[in-house]
């Protein structure tokens, strides 16, 4: 068996490669690693997204879970960040949300927390990975000993109330659409943006178990820009199926990505005095316009691998506040412990209430390099075979010598979806375009799904 957790936890074909049986062995394993001082009775908080599989996989973990002894507290369908929050707020041990975020709805995903409600360091994911591949022995209590489920009814109002407190200006009056990606958001988003003033219209807000992120939300947000100018509206907000993404579009219909948001976001944090270290984290795909920015703005950039893991990693280490990635996982540190869109479209509302500018004016303090990504579908074997094969080596090397001191090349295997993405950018959109699609025909010829 290959590693399980990727990037942002285990993923794979939901019942085909993750089942029931690797769910159950992953909640028993879960709730020995993650019961912290050695407590008998772990308590978990559980939440779903609304895939078809998620309830499958919910009920195959908790029996996991109680058959070692732990407790559950299931929270029904809300964003993954609203899970993080939850697990502290109930002082629980540890925390899972089923999802697989932006991926189509076959795909479903295990998300582990820490009782503090940050996504697990990579040892103690490879302590859970070792129990459940070695097949080991697990406790079995008996009669009272075994765990028992309970159900929190208030998890949605706990997690609208504290994004509400995080907001320095009620965003009251603005004309705004939500799109829910009929995924957790469906939840959450109405209620919110509608108590905090908004005149809100929410689209892709009624899932039926398999048209999660199905031309809609984060990465399909056409329609959204659609509407948007169709009906005279001040901008649109575009969640993903766990809603711990964000991407906006502008009144003309422009899309804003999360480089964007961060710049706009970086801005306000300053001038209120809350950007610790005068610093922004984000990731090699971060976009160079970004950087250009940070530097003419005196602001510190720091790019990490790719994840908002790894992001929210350096923020610890550094003891800064804010920072995120393009695709709209954005953290800030002083209310979340992990990317949280919601979030992120609340403090933006608030920004853009204060300071009375529409988001295409704000959008404009930073300049976007062209940019082109191309993703090639690879197998598990194909991506590791990345690493080694002398035709993809060459193909890049060759692509950056054209792209030259203008430009850069990043191609990296997917730690959440079996692709490999290219990605190029530079001043030249002619040249970023070819380069890029020359680097892909070569993966695609040697990695790529036969």
């Amino acid at each position: 068996m290959g590693r399980l957790f990727g990037t942002d936890g285990v993923r794979g074909i939901a019942n085909t490669e993750l089942t029931c049986e690797l769910a159950l062995n992953i909640g028993r394993a879960a709730a020995l690693v993650l019961a912290k001082d050695g407590r008998r009775r772990p308590v978990v908080v559980i939440g779903t997204d609304t895939r078809a599989s998620s309830e499958m996989l919910d009920t195959a973990l908790t029996a996991g879970l109680c058959s070692v002894g732990a407790d559950v507290i299931r929270l029904g369908v809300i964003p993954t960040p609203a899970v993080a929050y939850l697990v502290g707020k109930y002082k629980a041990d540890a925390g899972v949300m089923v999802s697989a975020s932006h991926n189509p709805a076959a795909f479903n995903g295990i998300k582990l927390f820490s009782g503090d409600g940050y996504k697990l360091p990579d040892e103690l994911e490879e302590e859970i990975e070792r129990l459940v591949t070695e097949e080991g022995t697990y406790p079995t209590p008996t009669g009272g000993e075994v765990g028992r489920v309970t159900v929190a009814p208030h998890a949605v109002k706990d997690y609208i109330d504290h994004l509400k407190s995080t907001v320095p200006v009620v965003p009251e009056g603005l004309r705004v659409a939500v799109d829910c990606a009929n995924g957790a958001a469906a939840a959450t988003a109405e209620r919110l943006f509608t108590e905090l003033g908004c005149e809100v219209t929410v689209l892709a807000s009624a899932p039926n178990g398999v048209n999660i992120n199905e031309d809609c939300g984060s990465t399909h947000p056409e329609a959204l820009a659609r509407y948007v100018v169709d009906n005279g509206l001040e901008l649109g907000l575009a969640f993903d199926g766990d809603a711990d993404r964000c991407l906006c579009v502008d009144h003309t219909g422009a899309v804003v990505d999360g480089d964007e948001i961060m710049a706009i976001c970086a801005l306000d944090l300053r001038e209120r005095g809350k950007l610790a270290g005068n610093t922004v984290v984000g990731t090699v795909m971060t976009n160079f316009g970004f950087s250009k920015f940070c530097e003419e703005q005196g602001l510190q950039f720091i790019a990490t691998k790719v994840g908002d893991r790894y992001v929210l990693e350096e923020l610890l280490l550094g003891e800064f506040a804010f920072g995120g990635e393009q695709s709209g996982h954005i953290i800030f540190r002083d209310f979340a412990t992990t990317g949280d869109g919601q979030l992120t479209a609340v403090q933006l509302l608030s920004y853009l209430k204060r300071c009375g500018r529409s988001l295409h004016e704000l959008k404009q303090v930073m300049k976007r390099y062209p940019q082109h990504s191309v993703n090639v579908a690879a197998t598990n074997e194909g991506k590791r075979a990345f690493y080694t094969n002398s035709a993809v080596k060459e193909a890049i090397d060759s692509a950056k010598a054209a792209l030259g001191s203008g430009g850069r090349l990043v191609v990296r295997p997917s730690g959440t979806e079996p692709l490999i993405r290219v990605m190029a950018e530079g001043d030249d959109d002619t040249l970023v375009r070819a380069q890029t699609e020359a680097v892909a025909a070569v993966i695609r010829e040697q990695l790529g799904e036969p």
